[in-house]
């Protein structure tokens, strides 16, 4: 398999986000997060981004990343049109034999009604969904993800924006190789496919 683009590696001097999360009990909280309460947010599009993630939660959020994790049972679609963005957004759609790749984070409570509201939770544009998700060392029950409410019976295409922001957050938080080409095919796809 080609290397991704280079406009969609890490740079050589960027360093990898930390595994410090690796091994711990289910429902154990991170460290960093052990002194206020916290929960557990697995991201599948723009939020995999740290960056952008950032942009909404108002600080910094490298230090809350616990990993790569598969959520079994789930598929990607483009399912939902963002206004704000002025194109197709990701969505989970349930299907026995599927998977999607993402990001877990172990986020304090605090930041969870900026977390709704970068969601549009109130607007009903995206509801919680409680989750099993796994990484290489476990299982974590209980993680909060968000589905669209109302989906779109097609795929809408993603703009250069949003598909540049979803796949710089898949290769920084080290999702497999295989996954971001994926990604990178779906969303050209549908880009091409709207040309």
């Amino acid at each position: 398999m080609p290397k991704l683009p280079a406009l969609f590696t890490a740079s050589p001097t960027a360093r990898p986000l930390s595994r410090r999360h690796q091994v711990r009990e289910t429902l154990s909280p991170p460290s960093s997060t052990a002194a206020e309460s916290w929960f557990y947010y697995f991201a599948y599009g723009s939020c995999m981004c740290p960056v952008d993630l950032k942009r909404s939660l108002g600080e910094s959020t490298h230090q809350y990343v616990i990993g790569p994790a598969t959520l079994k049972g789930y598929r990607l679609g483009f399912h939902y049109y963002s206004a704000q963005r002025n194109c197709g957004a990701l969505d989970i759609l349930p299907d026995a034999h599927s998977e999607v790749h993402g990001v877990l984070y172990a986020l304090p409570w605090r930041l969870s009604d900026r977390l709704d509201q970068r969601e549009g939770v109130q607007q009903g544009h995206y509801r919680y969904e409680s989750v099993v998700v796994a990484d290489t060392h476990q299982r974590y029950i209980g993680v909060r993800t968000y589905t669209v409410v109302q989906k779109s019976p097609v795929e809408i295409a993603p703009n250069d924006w949003y598909f540049g922001v979803v796949l710089r957050g898949a290769i920084t938080c080290q999702l497999p190789e295989s996954y971001c080409w994926e990604l990178f095919n779906h969303m050209h796809g549908l880009q091409t496919a709207c040309a």
